[in-house]
């Protein structure tokens, strides 16, 4: 047998690989719910949004559906869903935290070159985003266009090519399935006003304001993706629906607490 160059697997991809095995062993029957992403965070020993980078890799593949304000269910397999990507794909919070490390930085620089025509260039922006009602490929565009227009500032073609390298790492199915949850108009305004405050300190020449504008904008979002599904808890016992979480969380005594392969880093921050 051929030997096979071994790669790291993103932690998100172990514990869908788990949870998808549990499905298919019945452990989890067609039409249970799930434990809270809670239960499973505790259980396995890594945070929330790591659980919900899983959770979101098996509805995409059509072995889940997540009802913001009820629960996490399991589904007949989609027969047109999406196989499983190849595992470089990068988890949502991850991207995220990778690009509030790199564009913080290039917001400082930004406010320390930045000149009238650059400022009016994103005035532009804004005002378009502020001028129509956007739809939802309208926005990533402009917001595109906001993050490219500011490392432009910066005259150096490595970083502009890397900042735009990240930003089209969402246009994937996972990053839009979660998007598809939580991101709606007044998330977008919501960003709109983040975006404007971060070109008030470009503006104006303060680094370390620019700085902490786009930490603080990326974080946001990195928290607008975090917030509750809302799951509903069950009240009573001896209902269908408790006796079936009972036996959920019998089944989730059998999921291991994953451990970091080598070179794989936990993704996202612990959210309690």
């Amino acid at each position: 047998m051929p030997i096979e160059v071994l790669t790291p697997r993103r932690l998100y991809r172990q514990i869908a690989d788990q949870l998808r095995q549990l499905i298919d062993d019945g452990e989890y029957a067609v039409g249970s719910r799930l434990p809270t992403e809670r239960e499973l965070a505790e259980k396995l020993g890594v945070s929330r949004p790591t659980v919900r980078e899983a959770l979101i890799a098996l509805e995409v593949e059509g072995r889940l559906r997540i009802k913001v304000g009820s629960g996490i269910y399991v589904i007949e397999q989609q027969p047109a869903a999406t196989p499983p990507l190849p595992d470089p794909v990068a988890g949502p919070f991850e991207l995220l935290s990778a690009r509030a490390f790199v564009e913080s930085a290039v917001a400082e620089e930004a406010a320390r070159v930045a000149g009238p025509e650059d400022v009016a260039r994103l005035d532009a922006l804004l005002n378009e985003a502020e001028g129509t009602p956007l739809s939802c490929d309208a926005w990533i565009t402009l917001d595109r266009q906001f993050h490219i227009g500011l490392v432009t500032m910066l005259g150096n073609a490595v970083l502009v090519r890397c900042v735009g390298d990240l930003f089209d790492q969402r246009i994937n199915p996972y990053y839009a399935r979660l998007a598809q949850h939580f991101e709606n108009p007044a998330t977008w305004r919501t960003a709109h006003e983040e975006h404007r405050a971060v070109r008030d300190a470009i503006a104006g020449h303060y680094p370390q304001r620019a700085r902490a504008a786009m930490r603080v904008h990326l974080e946001r979002s990195h928290e607008r993706f975090c917030r509750d599904f809302g799951e509903a808890p069950d009240r009573r016992h001896g209902t269908p629906d408790a006796e079936r979480r009972a036996r959920a969380r019998q089944a989730l005594g059998k999921v291991a607490r994953v451990q970091p392969q080598t070179g794989t880093a936990r993704i996202g921050r612990k959210v309690t």
